[in-house]
């Protein structure tokens, strides 16, 4: 038997080291997978389609982001998402491009709802990211997966992608893990 400070501490190193999952949607999963996958302590970016919970007909481009806490915090992460998307702007693409962030527990929404409030002082215009709790995923086609870092050259790639890595170099640099980001922005 463990004394029941051993235990505490036990416990403590064995819960740190097990992955917390967030959803972030804002854009084309293409970009948002390749963001977060530049980071430290992110360990799996799932790339496809979420609901909110309660509506599962309404599915939006977005991935699901497993990390580990003690690496990088989840108002970090936010901060991330919404400095590399659009969070900002209602346009015409919203239904598909949905700017959310899906929480899978109570905790991590109060804590998603204060990081936005907390943000806005980063942007002119008022922030248009839903916290919203996960409800269904659904991957997208194994061949674009880690789409990015597989076709860097691509027009899309280029275009649309590298730009976002830029800001991500720029205001998040401390975050970036160069081994995954590999010099390509």
């Amino acid at each position: 038997m463990f004394a029941p400070e051993k235990l505490l501490l036990f416990r403590s190193f064995f819960m740190e080291k097990e992955l917390q999952k967030i959803g972030f949607g804002g854009g084309c999963h293409w970009c948002t997978e390749a963001v977060f996958l530049s980071l430290k302590g992110v360990e799996e970016v799932q790339q496809g389609f979420i609901t909110p919970k309660g509506t599962p007909e309404a599915f939006s481009e977005a991935v699901i982001v497993q990390y580990r806490s003690e690496e990088i915090a989840i108002s970090t992460l936010i901060a991330i998402h919404l400095h590399t998307h659009k969070s900002t702007s209602e346009h015409s693409m919203r239904a598909k491009y949905r700017s959310g962030i899906y929480v899978f527990n109570t905790d991590d929404g109060d804590v998603a709802e204060v990081a936005l409030q907390e943000l806005q002082k980063d942007f002119p215009e008022p922030i248009i990211t839903q916290v919203l709790h996960f409800g269904t995923f659904k991957s997208s086609l194994p061949q674009y997966h880690d789409y990015y870092f597989t076709n860097p050259d691509k027009p899309f790639c280029t275009t649309y992608i590298a730009p976002k890595l830029k800001v991500l170099l720029h205001k998040f640099a401390k975050e970036v893990d160069g081994d995954k980001i590999n010099g390509r922005s």
